[in-house]
């Protein structure tokens, strides 16, 4: 390698130190893991509860507008369904209007387990907004990036 190809130490410590892409991915896993933690007693991770709670709405809901909530393709959506659907909280069903298209419904143990899992969620929050300066500035600041 010629010394044109090397890139100084301080480019290193640069991105490590102002790369917005690396602090929210570090702290998006860091949450993750902190809410993994707290709904393991009910057998579900952070990225299902936020799918159950998704299909909580008074019409179940089109895959497409779940994952454009999530933000999510279809395909990472489909395989996120298919643990909740083998144990009865979600059902996949066909759209009575369009035959092509299908709606996610949340059964009544999925929104039982949704009752469980809303107040370890409130805590868990309740415990972040503590150690975070000013959490809606933050949130808000996040919804701006999306």
């Amino acid at each position: 390698m010629s010394t044109t190809d090397s890139l100084p130490h301080a480019a290193t410590l640069l991105v490590r130190d102002n790369c917005l892409c690396l602090h929210v991915q570090r702290a998006a896993r860091a949450l993750a893991r902190r809410f993994d933690e707290a709904f393991r007693p009910l057998g579900i991770t952070s990225g299902q509860f936020s799918l159950l709670m998704s299909l909580n709405r008074a019409e179940p809901p089109m895959m497409g507008e779940v994952s454009s909530l999530l933000a999510v393709d279809r395909t990472t959506l489909t395989a996120a369904l298919k643990p909740l659907e083998r144990r009865g909280l979600v059902r996949i069903m066909v759209d009575k209007k369009d035959k092509r298209a299908r709606r996610l419904v949340l059964s009544a143990a999925g929104k039982k387990l949704l009752s469980h899992a809303l107040p370890v969620w409130i805590a868990r929050h309740a415990e972040l907004d503590g150690i975070i300066g000013n959490p809606d500035r933050l949130r808000g600041d996040l919804r701006k990036l999306t």
